[in-house]
């Protein structure tokens, strides 16, 4: 009689674990190239620059727990080099040399670490990560904050980053023998829509 009171214990304190223990559930999103956008804007000793990509592909892959984002286990990027367009065939030729797209044919971002995610409200969320960029062979760790909004079965990282081409062992870009220069510093502004 006591064990069979004891099974029934045991298996009323089993029910209330699952009740309560949160439901953890990994789900996997790739990129939408034709919604997403990724933006570069740069200077020269003339005016300021922009040019789009238009070629984008990517995966994610987020964990939720009670509908709420809770990490995001992994994150790459890529973007086809040659699919960065000015609208200005002339400058989209010295970006593809300075890039040697001959031989580098995308640029990459993979994520290391998350290393914050703040959650204001249900599917608005601020996650501060680690990763590696790659451009021209040369990768380089670099932190960037995004903004993560989860909408149904998608999943929409935004913000924006400023890089240097000098670290990634690219010259900025000239032309009309040296007489148009481009600055250095380049403001990168994505966002990028996943869909599950």
């Amino acid at each position: 009689m006591d064990t069979l009171k004891n099974i029934k214990k045991i298996l009323r304190y089993l029910l209330i674990l699952v009740v309560i223990t949160p439901v953890s559930v990994a789900q996997t999103y790739q990129l939408n190239n034709a919604s997403s956008t990724l933006k570069v804007d740069g200077t020269s000793n003339i005016h300021d620059w922009e040019i789009i990509a238009e070629n984008q592909q990517g995966k994610l892959l987020a964990e939720f727990e009670n509908e709420q984002l809770v990490k995001i286990k992994q994150l790459d990027f890529t973007v086809k080099a040659e699919s960065l367009k000015s609208g200005k065939s002339r400058m989209d030729k010295n970006t593809y040399k300075a890039l040697n797209t001959d031989k580098y044919k995308q640029i990459s971002y993979t994520l290391t670490n998350v290393n914050n995610i703040n959650c204001t409200t249900l599917g608005n969320c601020k996650a501060t990560t680690m990763g590696e960029l790659t451009i021209v062979g040369t990768t380089k760790p670099i932190i960037i904050i995004f903004d993560v909004r989860v909408v149904d079965d998608k999943i929409i990282l935004s913000g924006n980053k400023s890089i240097r081409m000098t670290e990634y062992n690219v010259d900025p870009p000239t032309a009309l023998l040296g007489t148009i220069t481009t600055g250095d510093e380049l403001n990168i502004i994505f966002q990028s829509v996943f869909l599950k």
